[in-house]
């Protein structure tokens, strides 16, 4: 986005592009209203990534418009916990999009417009069941540009299996940690780790487990300093956040 708007002034200044043509451009900024939504058009010029759409609560049509027009600006679509019927729908719009089933990750990205970043990574779960909201995190991180490495199913119940990974934990820049139950093992790779950690705590657990307060509690109670927690089964927020360090 912000090459865009650069290239506009650009051209304008040099004469290659008339000043109507830069208009046309710079009109729909900041927002462009469809009236059940206003699109974020400056998005990707504050945040450095257009706005992302989250599909739940949204009409399949209200979906298909603010899809076109992100992409029409941006040039690259990201919607979050979207399931086969809107994918199916957008790709009869645009046969190029792709769906990410287990992140649940609708996207699709015409140019290269993301810079890539040269920092690592790395996603970490406490069990396979973990593994849906760390898909969302991995697919964020690698639409977002990013270095990733998974490590899946390295959870306290069997800790050696974390502590033989040592090594892996080390090389990264950033460490996202996603657990259910009681959520030990963001702490536990604190602990061991000198980079940033990200913890995501799951709805997976028995019945004290509250769908995810048991380990939502526990992370923020993290008595290793470092850890910051976003919120339960919150795979594309951990992800996102993990980009803005890593960038």
């Amino acid at each position: 986005m912000a090459q865009s708007v650069k290239k506009t002034l650009i051209g304008l200044k040099s004469g290659k592009m008339s000043v109507e043509k830069a208009l046309d451009f710079l009109k729909d900024l900041p927002y462009k209203d469809l009236g059940f939504a206003k699109v974020d058009n400056h998005r990707a010029l504050r945040r450095g990534f257009p706005e992302v759409i989250f599909s739940p609560g949204k009409t399949v049509d209200q979906i298909v418009k603010i899809s076109k027009r992100i992409l029409a600006h941006d040039g690259l679509l990201v919607i979050t916990r979207a399931d086969r019927k809107i994918y199916r729908r957008l790709k009869r719009s645009f046969p190029k999009i792709r769906y990410a089933e287990m992140a649940r990750i609708v996207y699709l990205q015409k140019a290269t417009s993301v810079a890539r970043k040269k920092g690592l990574v790395l996603v970490v779960t406490a069990g396979t069941a973990d593994m849906p909201v760390a898909e969302e995190a991995r697919v964020t991180l690698e639409i977002m540009g990013n270095r990733v490495e998974t490590l899946y199913d390295v959870g306290v119940a069997g800790i050696h299996r974390v502590l033989d990974k040592k090594h892996i934990l080390n090389k990264a820049d950033v460490v996202i940690v996603i657990a259910g139950m009681e959520g030990a093992l963001a702490s536990v790779v604190s602990g061991l780790v000198s980079k940033p950690v990200i913890a995501v705590p799951t709805s997976v657990g028995y019945g004290a487990s509250f769908g995810g307060i048991a380990p939502l509690l526990t992370m923020m109670n993290s008595c290793s300093p470092g850890v910051a927690v976003v919120n339960i089964d919150n795979g594309f927020g951990a992800g996102y956040l993990a980009s803005l360090i890593n960038r």
